[in-house]
């Protein structure tokens, strides 16, 4: 009993070691939060003028980067785009028709949710918090919020969210928008 007691506190010790030692390096950081498809953000990103990072933590909360998910409630890609938003968005941003059958593609799907998020700070007076809110409870029910003061559009008053799913989808994408932004300064010095 008391060998086992000792190796018990020795690998608690070793383990502990290891994570101090490891606490802040940024290999470690990247490997824990990887960016894939980092080309077809920076393009998009640029071509919309939308930070890449946002996109980037954006596909992380909606898919962890796997390009063939589709939702329960169809939304499709990378950016988990519903098929009529798509449709709204070919129309609007006059992308070839085809576009919205080619959603599951990461460069297109990446390009089409970075016109859309273009287009949520737009209606959003550039505020990252609602345009956040926008995307994943649409930007009707956002809008309906800030009009009625149920919500003031702030992280602060996050609390005032009536969806909880937004409120914590908000809260995830600005966590995964710190680390990304902290960890791959190098690869999107625009943003």
């Amino acid at each position: 009993m008391n060998v086992l007691r000792k190796k018990r506190v020795f690998a608690l010790l070793f383990v502990f070691f290891l994570g101090l030692l490891f606490y802040n390096s940024e290999w470690l950081g990247k490997w824990l939060y990887p960016i894939r498809f980092e080309q077809d953000i920076a393009v998009s990103a640029k071509n919309y003028g939308v930070d890449p990072f946002l996109i980037a933590a954006i596909i992380r909360v909606e898919t962890n980067f796997n390009p063939d998910k589709t939702s329960k409630k169809g939304a499709i890609g990378l950016m988990q785009l519903m098929p009529d938003t798509a449709d709204w968005i070919v129309k609007r941003a006059g992308y070839a028709e085809e576009t919205s059958k080619s959603l599951h593609r990461a460069d297109v799907n990446i390009e089409v949710g970075a016109w859309y998020l273009n287009s949520l700070y737009n209606q959003f007076d550039d505020n990252r918090i609602a345009v956040l809110a926008a995307y994943n409870a649409g930007p009707g029910n956002a809008r309906k919020w800030l009009d009625s003061g149920t919500w003031d559009g702030t992280l602060k008053g996050i609390d005032q969210i009536p969806f909880g799913e937004t409120r914590h989808y908000v809260q995830r994408v600005l966590y995964y928008y710190d680390k990304y932004a902290k960890l791959y300064a190098d690869r999107f010095p625009a943003a």
